[in-house]
């Protein structure tokens, strides 16, 4: 699954890498975050009109028939294997599909006696760019007791999911499972919202090739949602124990 990962590019940067014509005012001019976790509005890549749009998302998905947006806290992730048929994915996946931008994420490893201790990794490419998850998006109507307190200010709750892949030669060690990173040739494909043929979509969900991603142990800090900064990244040291996770 793909639970935390970084969002530290700028609007700026992340319009040029993906030939992004418009950014919408939900954007604003958030701080880079080096610990992203559900719930929290990330940016995304979405086709509008004959264009490409980079906004602001919740992470969680609620389908349109949800009836308390709740549910999204288990739709971070959707498994590609079965996103065509599961009721809660299929529809967004045929006409409302999306890019996640990524500087990188993070996994953890189970280690230790009993392999009760988790070890983060961090997970980033091997080019320094940013990683282009797939995604999907969905709308979900506030109801007018919720309004104000969810959603944005036209009444619309608009929010996405990661989709996951079988993880490749580099991650295997680590996890079964990773994000779906989408190579460039693949992105017009997939944000184009007039191809809804399943066999066309989803040969693109396979797992990156392993020589595309780089990782290294992380502090444990990471573990921990309040704890958003640049250090989070930073290598452990070859021969030591990662720093207890901090409040």
């Amino acid at each position: 699954m793909c639970g935390r990962f970084v969002s530290s590019s700028s609007p700026a940067r992340l319009a040029a890498r993906f030939s992004v014509a418009e950014i919408d005012g939900s954007v604003g001019d958030d701080e880079p975050d080096y610990n992203v976790s559900p719930r929290r509005r990330i940016l995304v890549v979405r086709a509008r009109d004959e264009h490409r749009v980079l906004s602001r998302v919740r992470w969680g998905l609620v389908p349109s028939w949800a009836k308390d947006p709740g549910v999204g806290d288990r739709m971070i992730n959707a498994r590609s294997e079965t996103v065509a048929e599961k009721p809660a994915f299929r529809r967004a996946f045929a006409r409302r599909r999306c890019i996640v931008p990524a500087d990188g994420f993070y996994e953890w490893r189970a280690a230790g006696v009993g392999r009760s201790v988790k070890q983060p990794y961090y997970v980033h490419a091997a080019d320094g760019a940013p990683f282009a998850f797939a995604g999907l998006w969905e709308t979900w109507k506030v109801p007018d007791a919720a309004l104000g307190t969810v959603g944005d200010p036209d009444g619309w709750l608009r929010t996405c999911t990661i989709l996951t892949t079988t993880a490749n030669a580099a991650l295997a060690p680590i996890h079964d499972r990773m994000p779906v990173v989408l190579p460039e040739p693949a992105w017009a494909d997939w944000l184009d919202p007039d191809l809804t043929d399943p066999g066309a979509l989803l040969p693109l969900l396979g797992p990156a090739p392993a020589t595309s991603v780089r990782l290294h142990p992380v502090a444990r800090a990471v573990g921990n949602a309040r704890n958003r900064g640049p250090e989070l990244i930073d290598p452990l040291p070859e021969a030591g124990p990662g720093p207890d996770p901090a409040g």
